[in-house]
């Protein structure tokens, strides 16, 4: 029993990285520096914010792969291969993260409703960090062996609670790309055909990140369950 568990854990992880790789191919894939381009992914967040009146919204040069939109100060950040570049990458992600920021200026409700779990499942995720920390040694304070099961219940509660926040996230996600992010690039008249195929498969891509985070958050919990029954 516990080798078919670790054959159907391994099988898992391959799947759980697959799609990881798949977006970083992706994003490599159409990360070519690109002169022909009419601007950087800064300066297209910029413009793009400006044509839809959201004027109180910045773009920020966030570090390495803080491609976000941050509802709370109000800030587009693009990491600083998307800030930058003259790329259909940079342009896709950049068009993508205004997106949100559409969504949360219309204050529609699937966005707001995942801003609410956000917060809930970080105090959650918070606390269960905590438990984490002291499940080594709490046995040996209260010389009571099982004290550590609910010091890791509470740490799978934690990460049940992100991977229930990244599934409510993929319809928000397809939404920015595909409902916003992509009739602003087609109004755009920017970008040929082929481009236009390329930025399809960014934004895909950028919509699908949470998926690959749900999967590997499954992947920790499956691995804590394999700790619980040792």
């Amino acid at each position: 029993m516990t080798l078919f568990i670790l054959i159907a854990l391994l099988i898992f992880a391959v799947l759980a990285l697959l799609p990881q790789w798949w977006i970083k191919h992706t994003l490599a894939q159409h990360g070519q520096q690109r002169e022909d381009l009419p601007g950087t992914g800064s300066e297209l967040a910029a413009h793009l914010l400006y044509e839809m009146d959201l004027h109180d919204v910045r773009v920020i040069r966030g570090g390495k792969g803080q491609d976000y939109y941050d509802p709370s100060n109000k800030k587009v950040s693009l990491s600083p291969e998307h800030f930058d570049g003259k790329s259909l990458a940079a342009v896709a992600v950049a068009a993508h993260e205004v997106g949100h920021a559409i969504q949360h200026h219309n204050m529609e409700p699937d966005f707001l409703r995942r801003i609410d779990m956000n917060i809930k499942a970080q105090k959650i995720e918070k606390y269960s960090a905590w438990a984490m920390m002291v499940t080594p040694v709490l046995p040996l304070l209260t010389r009571l062996p099982h004290t550590s099961l609910l010091t890791i219940a509470f740490g799978l509660a934690g990460m049940l609670a992100a991977t229930w926040v990244h599934v409510l996230t993929l319809p928000v996600e397809t939404d920015a790309s595909f409902n916003k992010a992509l009739p602003m690039l087609q109004k755009m008249e920017k970008l040929s055909e082929t481009d236009l195929k390329g930025a399809r498969q960014v934004l895909r891509a950028a919509a699908f990140t949470y998926v690959a985070a749900t999967l590997s958050s499954l992947l920790s919990i499956g691995r804590w369950l394999m700790m619980i029954r040792r």
